[in-house]
């Protein structure tokens, strides 16, 4: 199962899941939002199945063999406020490979060589997604 997790109104998880049923529509996928918009959004942009909220995150992310969504995700208090430090630490321990998409209003820079667009970035997520599935590595 893939999760693909995002807050506020789900715009970049929306996104991602429609890149990811475009490219794979036989993967499972999951939208776990903060709130019932982003969760909402992701359902209708193709996920099979949305859950909704701390306890959802923090139950579904162990279950998940990859997570995608933006890099605040990881941080305590990301989102605006919207990813409690449970969640936060349910996503970061989880064995999943996780696959973050860099935004620009987490007050967080990664060091890569130059930035991307938002598109640019959803594109090597979904190309690092095929590349776990088809590898001989993935479980």
């Amino acid at each position: 199962m893939v999760a693909v997790v995002d807050g506020q109104g789900g715009g970049l998880g929306k996104s991602l899941v429609e890149r990811l049923r475009r490219e794979f529509p036989q993967l499972h996928i999951r939208a776990l939002g903060t709130n019932a918009l982003a969760t909402s959004a992701m359902l209708k942009a193709g996920a099979d199945e949305g859950a909704t909220g701390e306890n959802a995150i923090v139950y579904n992310a162990p279950r998940a063999a990859i997570i995608l969504g933006p890099v605040p995700i990881l941080m305590p208090n990301g989102i605006l406020g919207e990813i409690t430090p449970k969640m936060a630490e349910a996503i970061g321990s989880s064995d999943a490979l996780k696959i973050l998409i860099p935004v620009n209003r987490c007050q967080v820079r990664i060091a890569i060589p130059q930035e991307s667009s938002i598109q640019q970035y959803i594109d090597r997520a979904v190309g690092l997604v095929q590349e776990h599935l088809f590898s001989s590595e993935s479980p």
